[in-house]
């Protein structure tokens, strides 16, 4: 580790254990570290409630999802969480408390642990990745931060492995045989240049973050992500005592066709797979509180920065689209949505109100803009709900729920 990192490093640990020392004599309840936006009792008015639920079962029919879970908070009106279906054909029925992937929610996740980092001196965001990942030669020009970003120019892996994944879920992955799937495309663009999703990126980030950091992602995810809000079923390949997941499900081919009704069971996916890319595991309400602290900036290390200069997420995309720090802001609401195997996830929270919507799906077959579009829906629906007074704050998201439909239609796998 270069001299001046080190220093940095060991100020910067002196300084956490003394902010520890006085956080743990004023307040023993970790959930006491962060401030969120105080949240109205009680549960979402009826008719919107019943608005929320079509709108999941739409998304599910659209991609043969069984199972739904689905959490909404609106601070000023009340909350509403609910599992819908089964967790398989003709399974048990869905629970709030069931535990799943996260999913590309990890990303954030990891470029928290990167923000944190360089809050403590231990790192820059313009390190270059070759600073603390060894052995990656014409890599020189990427740094940390574009790596955070997605604007590294670095391409995917897990299309690459699709196929071998759901034949051997439960194999085991090491980070760098990931990076090397990944790094066998050439890049995308010129380092920074534009947002191009890229999940060895994040696993590359992991390593550094590991390396910066001491101790191993699954230690750091703890330290700067979990004990802060006193998330207690969120982290790498977290399985809680006593907790169920709802099961990871996938439509199969059937001579030739996408058949909705044959779905393979890929629960057992190790978690090695998605790494810092995808492979942390939650629940509805952890993903929640997480999403909605993102947003909001609770955490000394959320900073504005983060967000600052967003990249236009494809050229089609409206500019309210972007893509920056780990996350996606639309309009205004922050968080991040996508397809892993077994699971179509979004979560995205207010940066004003703190108003939050999570959700996760358990068929991972079709487009992400099904579960993303779904999501928004979720906003646009709880943003209308009136307070106390009779009034909603104002939201400024530049869609209504119903402009969203064609875009679940368009994304649709099943009728």
């Amino acid at each position: 580790m270069p001299r001046m990192h080190r220093v940095r490093r060991a100020v910067a640990l002196v300084g956490a254990a003394a902010l520890a020392l006085t956080l743990a004599a004023c307040a023993p309840d970790p959930t006491s570290a962060v401030e969120l936006p105080a949240q109205a009792e009680g549960s979402l008015p009826e008719d919107t409630t019943a608005q929320l639920q079509a709108a999941v079962e739409y998304a599910m029919a659209a991609s043969g999802s069984p199972g739904a879970i689905v959490g909404v908070w609106v601070p000023w009106a009340g909350t509403w969480v609910t599992g819908l279906g089964t967790t398989k054909p003709d399974g048990a029925a869905v629970d709030t408390n069931m535990t799943f992937g996260a999913g590309y929610v990890t990303r954030a996740m990891t470029c928290d642990v990167l923000y944190a980092l360089s809050a403590e001196g231990a790192l820059e965001l313009g390190d270059s990745v070759t600073e603390w990942v060894p052995g990656l030669p014409g890599l020189e020009d990427i740094t940390l931060g574009q790596l955070c970003d997605s604007s590294s120019g670095l391409g995917a892996y897990t299309g690459k492995l699709i196929d071998r994944l759901v034949a051997n879920p439960a194999r085991s992955w090491a980070a760098k045989e990931l990076v090397a799937y990944g790094m066998s495309s050439p890049l995308t663009g010129d380092p920074g240049s534009a947002y191009r999703d890229s999940d060895t990126g994040y696993v590359l980030l992991g390593l550094a973050v590991e390396r910066a950091g001491g101790e191993s992602v699954k230690e750091l995810y703890e330290r700067y992500v979990a004990e802060p809000l006193g998330l207690k079923a969120t982290g790498l390949a977290a399985t809680p005592a006593g907790s169920k997941p709802l099961a990871a499900l996938r439509s199969s081919n059937t001579e030739g066709k996408l058949d909705c009704s044959a779905l393979a069971d890929v629960t057992s996916l190790s978690a090695t797979l998605g790494f810092t890319a995808g492979g942390v595991t939650t629940n509805i309400t952890e993903l929640g509180r997480y999403t909605q602290a993102l947003a909001t900036g609770a955490r000394p290390y959320d900073t504005a920065e983060r967000y600052a200069d967003p990249y236009q997420v494809t050229a089609n995309d409206p500019s309210w689209f972007t893509a920056k720090g780990g996350t996606f802001q639309a309009g205004s609401l922050i968080g991040h949505y996508g397809s892993y195997p077994g699971y179509l996830t979004a979560a995205f929270a207010d940066r004003e109100t703190g108003m939050t919507v999570a959700v996760v799906l358990n068929n991972s077959r079709g487009s992400s803009v099904v579960v993303r579009a779904l999501a928004w829906q979720l906003a646009a629906i709880a943003s209308k709900v009136p307070g106390a007074d009779g009034a909603a704050p104002e939201a400024g998201l530049p869609w209504t729920a119903e402009s969203l439909v064609a875009e679940i239609d368009d994304a649709a796998i099943c009728s």
